[in-house]
Parts: structure tokens; sequence; C-alpha cells
């Protein structure tokens, strides 16, 4: 009883770009019996995949830096360093999401993919999920402006070693918590990635 749900209405309240759906619902207890009656808003863009573009043989990594609305909003630097990540279009499996999107914002081919992780990055009132990958790429010969123009992308590429990107993950370079949660993966398993892509 405690986990469960029933959906009374769903409701949706805007739809552009995204879409805001009202949901009024009510679900178990812990004690026993239910809840009353909750109205929540949720965000609905959709589900993304992240993939942090990783050349084992030179222990680098391949980074992107583009504008984001939510930054500049927030009073932070408008312009986000970050790893590749994109929306799962329908019937695109995250694999391929990864590959095409690696393609389009960083100019570079995927040979492998490793999973890392699938989390939610604001539950409380989005529905998004994020599956996250390291990627296995070749960085010689990465950087330069990438993207799709009919997206508006402007998106800049920049190769750096693992060591100085650690240096600048301490430091707080990263804002977004997608690039966060996979550097620190990699930290903590990067001896496996290497060894398995010897």
């Amino acid at each position: 009883m405690a986990k469960d749900v029933e959906i009374l209405e769903k409701t949706e309240r805007y739809k552009g770009y995204f879409r805001i759906n009202l949901y009024r619902l009510r679900h178990g207890l812990y004690a026993g019996g239910w809840s009353g009656e909750l109205q929540r808003e949720l965000f609905e863009r959709g589900h993304a995949v992240g993939v942090l573009p990783y050349d084992p043989q030179a222990d680098s990594i391949v980074l992107i830096e583009q504008f984001r609305i939510g930054a500049l909003v927030a009073g932070m630097d408008a312009w986000l360093t970050e790893i590749v990540a994109g929306i799962i279009e329908t019937g695109e499996s995250p694999e391929a999401v990864a590959r095409r999107e690696t393609r389009e914002e960083a100019g570079i081919e995927i040979t492998d993919l490793m999973p890392i992780c699938r989390y939610l990055p604001s539950p409380g009132g989005s529905s998004e999920s994020v599956t996250l990958y390291v990627g296995r790429v070749d960085s010689r010969g990465a950087g330069g402006i990438h993207g799709l123009a009919s997206e508006h992308e402007d998106i800049r590429v920049e190769v750096a070693s693992y060591a100085e990107t650690m240096r600048r993950l301490e430091q707080g370079e990263f804002t977004n918590a997608i690039s966060i949660i996979a550097l620190q993966w990699l930290a903590l398993h990067r001896d496996r990635v290497r060894s398995a892509w010897a």
C-alpha cells in the first residue's frame, strides 16, 4: 500500500518546446492508508543521454562549451563547460543518441560505450531521466566549432588532459550535474576503463 499511486487527473497546462502537465493524485502512506489529494505541476522535456568522450590512450577528455539560458537567468556564467548530451527522439536507443550527439556536438566518433548510470536530475518537478555513458574516442584533431545550425547550436570543442580536467572539477568550474556526475565517476573508475580499453 505504501508505494501505491492513484492518478486522479492529468491536464496539459503548456505545450511548446517543453511541456507542463498538472497532475492530481494521491499515494499510499508508510503508516497505511492514503495521502490527501496532491496537485503537482510537472515539467516534461523527455529523456536525455549524456556521454563523456574519453581517450584512454592520450588520457584526455573532450569537453564542449555552449550558451545555456538557465545559467544566464540563475545569474551564473551563461557559457557552460559540459560533456556531450542530447534528447532521445522517438524510436532511438540511448546508445544511438550518444553516438549521434557526439558526432553533432564534438565532431568525433565513439568506438566503444560503457554505461555509467541512469538518474533523475530533479524528480520533485520534472519527469526527465538522464542515461550516462563514457565513450571511447580518439581525441587527436578534436576541436573547433560544431553543432547543428537548424538547432541554433554554437558549440566550442576542446581537449583537456585528465589531470587538468580533474583540477578544473575540484575548483568548481563545472556547474552542471551531468558533467560533475560523469567526471566523478571517471575519477573512481579510470583505471578499470583504461584497462578495458587498452
